[in-house]
């Protein structure tokens, strides 16, 4: 049977390798809640997710993780990925949390940010150990665009193939579409 899939471009190459308007690291934590809509049906399956970032990716970090992609492909990029010191975590409702890799954010075009986030999915013991379809979908990764006011929305795609197609990286999603996040607020994290 042939899965459904989502294909859709989160980010042009050209995009990714412009230079970021400020420094990640000149960014405050903050932490994110959302509301995840299911199979994109607004009356089926909502859920809590909570994303708490401790600190931003650099434009360095960015960089390098294009650069494994497009050179080395998925499978180096999904090493280099796991290898990268967490920026925060995310807790989703089947989860008690799992650690973050990527978290990087550029100005919108409105006065608001878009973000993405990236990270390794975890894998349990029967799937790791059963190989099926799903272990060639490793990443996580969240798009949101917040607005001006800390008020978003977003994308979760979480059975996720990242592959490069003409230039372009593309989100291949296991299932046939991404979560729905809804309700996205923000708040600033004090670190005392």
């Amino acid at each position: 049977m042939q899965a459904k899939r989502l294909l859709h471009t989160i980010i042009a190459i050209s995009a990714l390798t412009t230079a970021t308007l400020v420094a990640q690291t000149n960014f405050p934590p903050e932490e994110f809640q959302a509301v995840a809509m299911l199979n994109d049906n607004f009356s089926s399956g909502a859920g809590q997710v909570t994303i708490r970032i401790d600190r931003w990716s650099t434009a360095a970090d960015r960089d390098k993780l294009v650069n494994t992609l497009m050179e080395k492909g998925p499978d180096k990029l999904l090493d280099v990925l796991q290898d990268a010191k967490p920026v925060g975590i995310i807790k989703t409702p089947d989860s008690l949390g799992y650690d973050l890799h990527y978290a990087h954010q550029t100005p919108g075009e409105d006065g608001g940010r878009d973000i993405v986030i990236a990270t390794d999915r975890p894998i349990g013991f029967w799937e790791a150990s059963h190989q099926p379809r799903t272990i060639d979908y490793p990443f996580t990764v969240v798009q949101m665009h917040m607005n001006k006011d800390g008020k978003g929305t977003g994308t979760l795609s979480y059975a996720t193939k990242v592959t490069i197609v003409n230039h372009t990286i593309v989100l291949e999603n296991f299932s046939s579409a991404p979560v729905m996040l809804t309700q996205i607020e923000s708040r600033q994290r004090h670190t005392d």
